[in-house]
């Protein structure tokens, strides 16, 4: 199937060039008099037919696709804007906005039949982890979460809803869990001389402000709102993996490797990629199948600014976590992550 629509896409291609050039040369060469008109004309017949060319393989691209699943990764922490923690040692991950933008992309592309999440994140803020969850459930196809390294948290939230889940033998998965932290500064404060002067309206509006003590009646109203993420978490999980309760509470947030995590349900199956196309191949009836990978396109900038920051990372893993936390969903000071 590959080959015959990449040999059509070519013959399409050819033809439009052919077409514009001809169009071009009679245009912009045969008919003006003149040799600077003449030799004009020929710069514009080329790019006339450069254009012509373009238009020729979008067209060619869309009628005799060469694919027949569309792959999405989903990697490094999950943010709304795909940025990493306040410090440069923490790498950043794809806008969560750009994620669905290219999940809806591929359910609007008719050569897509299925989707394939490729999942490999520690998890990260609530609501865009649910965002390309609801992404995945709307795509019209079998929908596949294929686990790599890592499928934690946020990353199971979203592999929860696809209509199956594969990893690794070696693939971490699970963590379903919320976690909510604030950095206790209170102590420091004192030893500097820092008096925190509270200017609020709203009892509880600067309950996890790091410069004070945290009352219990604070700890109570934002342990609240962790208890209220993590119910959500379960009746996820319970929804999408046809799990009990019982059985997704048991967890305990623990994560585990890819055969345990078949053991208790977590995944469907163990395999490669390899494993994976055959296996969706079966679902589709074809007798091999291609993959094309849906992700934004970067400018340049983007591409530098990325590359700088996995060379922070690289060089600073792990000071930055007894300092400060992940970015999460944050409410005064107080940050909420599915981790």
């Amino acid at each position: 199937m590959a080959d015959s629509a990449r040999i059509l896409q070519t013959l399409v291609v050819l033809a439009g060039l052919a077409v514009a050039v001809g169009i071009g040369w009679v245009l912009f060469v045969f008919v003006p008099d003149g040799n600077l008109a003449r030799l004009l004309g020929v710069v514009f017949a080329v790019l006339a037919g450069v254009l012509g060319a373009r238009a020729a393989s979008g067209l060619a691209a869309s009628a005799f696709a060469d694919y027949d699943v569309a792959e999405v990764a989903v990697e490094g922490p999950i943010t709304r804007d795909g940025g990493g923690g306040r410090l440069p040692t923490t790498p950043g991950g794809t806008p969560a906005d750009d994620i669905v933008d290219q999940i809806e992309a591929a359910d609007d592309d008719e050569a897509a039949r299925a989707l394939v999440l490729k999942l490999n994140t520690p998890g990260g803020e609530v609501v865009p982890s649910d965002d390309i969850r609801i992404a995945a459930e709307r795509f019209d196809g079998p929908t596949v979460a294929y686990a790599t390294d890592t499928c934690a948290s946020g990353g199971y939230w979203i592999a929860s809803g696809c209509d199956e889940i594969y990893a690794r033998e070696g693939s971490v998965v699970g963590s379903i869990g919320v976690i909510g932290s604030r950095i206790n500064a209170a102590g420091m404060a004192d030893k500097l001389g820092l008096e925190y002067e509270r200017l609020a309206a709203g009892e509880y509006k600067d309950a996890g402000t790091s410069l004070k003590e945290m009352t219990d009646d604070e700890r109570e109203y934002l342990q609240g709102l962790i208890d209220g993420y993590y119910e959500e978490f379960v009746d996820r999980v319970t929804d999408g993996r046809q799990l009990s309760d019982e059985q997704v509470r048991d967890t305990e947030a623990r994560v585990y490797l890819g055969e345990d995590a078949l053991s208790i349900g977590l995944v469907d199956e163990l395999g490669t990629k390899r494993e994976v196309k055959d296996r969706l191949a079966d679902r589709l009836d074809e007798d091999e199948i291609e993959v094309r990978a849906f992700e934004p396109e970067k400018n340049v900038m983007e591409r530098l600014r990325g590359g700088s920051q996995a060379v922070a990372y690289a060089l600073g893993a792990g000071v930055a976590s007894a300092l400060a936390g992940e970015d999460g969903s944050r409410v005064d000071g107080f940050e909420f992550e599915l981790r």
